[in-house]
C-alpha cells in the first residue's frame, strides 16, 4: 500500500542510491586497504629473503607473517561480504555468512598472534568461546540455508 506513494518511491530511489555510493566507496576503500596490506606483506618477506632471516622454526616470525595474511584475508573476505548483490536468491544469508567467516577469521589471527609468554587463560577461553559460537552459528546458518523450500 505504502509503496504506491510517489514520495515513497523518490525516497526509495534515492536510498538505493546512497547504498550503491557507499557500497562503491567502501570497496574502494577496502580495496586500498588490501593493497597496502599486500604489499607489507610482500615486502616482509622480501626483507626476509634478502637478509635470510625467514626461517620456519621461529615461532614468532611465523606469527607475524601469518598475522599479516590472515589481515589480507579479512579484508579481502570483508570486500567479498559487500559486494553480494541484493537481487541475488537468499543475499541476507551470503552475507551473514560472509560476517560470520570474517568473525571467525578475525579470531583465528588472534589466536595466531597470540603471544604465549603472556597469556591470560580468562582471554584464551573467551577466544575460545567467541569461535566455537561463531562456528555453531555458521553451521545453523549453513544447515538452514540447505533446506528445502516449501513452495
Amino acid at each position: 500500500m505504502i509503496k504506491n506513494i510517489p514520495g515513497f518511491l523518490k525516497l526509495s530511489a534515492l536510498f538505493d542510491l546512497f547504498e550503491e555510493i557507499a557500497m562503491l566507496v567502501l570497496t574502494l576503500c577496502i580495496m586500498v586497504v588490501a593493497a597496502v596490506g599486500l604489499v607489507h606483506v610482500l615486502y616482509a618477506v622480501f626483507e626476509m629473503l634478502r637478509t635470510a632471516t625467514l626461517s620456519p622454526t621461529n615461532p614468532l616470525l611465523l606469527q607475524n607473517l601469518f598475522g599479516l595474511f590472515f589481515t589480507v584475508l579479512i579484508a579481502l573476505e570483508f570486500k567479498h561480504s559487500i559486494l553480494v548483490s541484493p537481487d541475488a536468491p537468499s543475499h541476507s544469508m551470503v552475507r551473514m555468512r560472509s560476517v560470520l567467516l570474517i568473525g571467525m577469521m578475525a579470531t583465528v589471527r588472534k589466536f595466531i598472534v597470540l603471544d604465549l609468554s603472556g597469556v591470560d587463560v580468562m582471554g584464551v577461553l573467551a577466544l575460545s568461546a567467541a569461535i566455537l559460537s561463531l562456528g555453531i552459528v555458521y553451521w545453523l546458518v549453513r544447515s538452514s540455508d540447505r533446506l528445502p523450500s516449501s513452495s
